[in-house]
């Protein structure tokens, strides 16, 4: 080899000449004796020039020449590939230099030599979109089911992937159409992953599986309603995909599912009449609605809710460490506020329920406003037979919205005996909550038991104490006050040494009577005896909790 005629940038004379296209240039060195295979620094000849600019009279100038050299191999020269392993014809493909291919091809090149990283002529060519250099290459026995890149897909995956449904139509009648990459995917998994709808009804036409699953499980289906692709889906669905394939390994993930999760809302309308509506509620299922709350998508939350799916879903505690789409909500909201609120306040007014788990959060916490958000929608059961009063369930506001008037429910008995087991397990933040369920009709006398004559901090335990007849109180927990009194773990507030005030019975004795649920109502309050002023008094509204202390004191 001669390196001797090397320009500054290391490339030979011949091939800056082939790079600009001069024909007579070239000819001229190639007759002056310079070398053919003179290489640059990233080992391209002349010939790799000529051919990636598509200079057809240089390229076959310089074929001639070298088909004419008795220094030359000249199979080896037409196929001699640069430091990345590509062939001039590989770069003739590459740039869609379709005369230059079939000079390349006339001089035997190896359609199929594969660069460094496993692609080939035909692969570019399908790449770049090249649908004549890409017919020519087929014609000619270019290998159409290697594979190719370290993915392992092939010229279909990239056909695909790239959006070149001309090409998609060439390769489907001599490729594999169920070829699958390393993760097991096939090219109309692709075509539904990347919304190509052209390709794939012509992948589909072609007789491709449609129901072909990847190796983590997903399948086409799930992959066109996760990444939204409603054209798919539509296409998918009428050519018989299966809507209720499980897409998971690890519990029966639907593309319904993968829909609810990012908000799909068009999409979702149209897989939830053909889904299995047991999802949203059987054991050992999984409700959508637990997808909707974790990535907030509320919109389809209240869609999902409209259709009939229910809001207290099934225990998902042991698949996904979840016991209902309420507590999940709210455990959402006490680590992001604005995240999980409207969630809350969405299933809230579907009729989610309350569960002991989800008191235990609320009342934990240090979000006052979020138990007053559930009390938004929730009153306590206690009518007193005397009063007949119609307090709900009542239609509900609108998803999103408070709730208006007479759109309040009651709580049930599991619920308010659940928020008493959580809450005398719970007096640390007493001061904190113990107001907002006076407010809402609790009687304080329900709140008093052993535990939390025994737990309670003294503070909390006065709350409760100036707020119901203490002189009522049984013997066991007046024995229990007295022993703390003496070991000095409650300090008692000085008006318990006396007999309640008669304004303090009264109102004691009237919310026994009528039931705190009936006194909540103002058309009730309107007919009692008592003036206006002492409204308030009978619901217990002159009871501040800490944080209205606190803010009262600063101002």
């Amino acid at each position: 080899m001669d390196f001797s005629e090397v320009y500054s940038d290391s490339v030979g004379s011949i091939s800056a000449a082939a790079r600009s296209g001069s024909l007579v240039r070239v000819r001229d060195l190639v007759q002056s004796g310079l070398s053919l295979d003179v290489k640059d620094n990233r080992g391209w000849t002349c010939l790799h020039e000529s051919a990636a600019q598509g200079h057809k009279g240089c390229v076959r100038e310089i074929l001639r020449a070298a088909a004419s050299s008795s220094s030359l191999d000249f199979q080896s020269f037409v196929d001699v590939q640069t430091h990345e392993g590509e062939t001039p014809l590989f770069l003739a493909a590459q740039n869609g230099r379709l005369s230059v291919v079939k000079l390349l091809l006339r001089a035997r090149a190896h359609v199929n030599l594969q660069t460094n990283d496993l692609s080939s002529p035909l692969y570019t060519a399908v790449d770049r979109g090249h649908t004549e250099v890409v017919q020519l290459l087929l014609l000619k026995g270019a290998e159409v089911n290697r594979s190719h890149t370290a993915s392992c897909w092939t010229c279909l995956h990239q056909a695909v992937y790239k959006g070149h449904s001309d090409i998609v139509e060439l390769l489907v009648s001599v490729c594999d159409l169920e070829s699958k990459d390393d993760h097991g995917i096939t090219a109309l998994f692709v075509s539904a992953q990347y919304g190509r709808s052209r390709c794939l009804r012509i992948l589909i036409a072609a007789g491709a599986c449609v129901d072909s699953q990847a190796s983590d499980g997903a399948s086409p289906l799930f992959l066109a309603s996760q990444e939204g692709h409603e054209a798919c889906v539509s296409e998918l669905l009428c050519h018989g995909a299966d809507p209720n394939l499980s897409c998971s390994a690890e519990w029966n993930q639907l593309p319904l599912h993968a829909a609810a999760q990012f908000g799909h809302t068009g999409i979702l309308q149209k897989l939830i009449p053909l889904t299995d509506r047991s999802i949203g509620h059987a054991p050992g299922q999984v409700s959508p609605l637990y997808l909707c709350v974790q990535s907030d998508q509320r919109g389809a939350l209240q869609l999902l809710l409209r259709e009939g799916f229910s809001p207290d879903a099934q225990d998902c505690e042991e698949l996904l460490g979840l016991k209902s789409p309420l507590t999940q909500a709210v455990s959402l909201t006490l680590t992001d506020h604005r995240r999980g609120l409207d969630s809350v306040r969405i299933l809230l007014s579907a009729g989610a329920s309350v569960l002991r788990e989800t008191w235990a959060l609320v009342l934990k916490s240090d979000q006052p406003d979020l138990l007053q958000l559930i009390l938004d929608f929730r009153t306590f059961p206690g009518l007193s037979p005397h009063c007949q009063v119609s307090l709900g369930p009542g239609p509900g506001p609108g998803p999103g919205l408070s709730p208006g008037v007479g759109s309040r429910r009651f709580l049930s008995e599991q619920e308010v005996q659940a928020l008493l087991e959580e809450a005398v397990g719970q007096t640390q933040t007493g001061l904190m909550w113990i107001p907002l369920l006076l407010n809402a009709g609790l009687e304080p006398n329900t709140l008093m038991d052993q535990r939390t004559c025994s737990e309670a901090p003294g503070p909390v335990l006065n709350l409760l104490l100036q707020n119901l007849d203490w002189s009522g109180l049984g013997p066991d927990l007046r024995l229990v006050l007295d022993r703390r009194r003496t070991e000095q773990t409650w300090v008692p507030l000085p008006l318990f040494d006396s007999v309640p005030s008669l304004f303090h019975l009264c109102r004691s004795s009237i919310r026994k009577l009528l039931g705190s649920a009936s006194l909540m109502k103002t058309t009730i309050l309107q007919q009692l005896p008592v003036p206006v002023s002492l409204h308030h008094f009978l619901q217990f509204r002159d009871v501040q909790s800490s944080a209205d202390v606190s803010s009262a004191q600063k101002h």
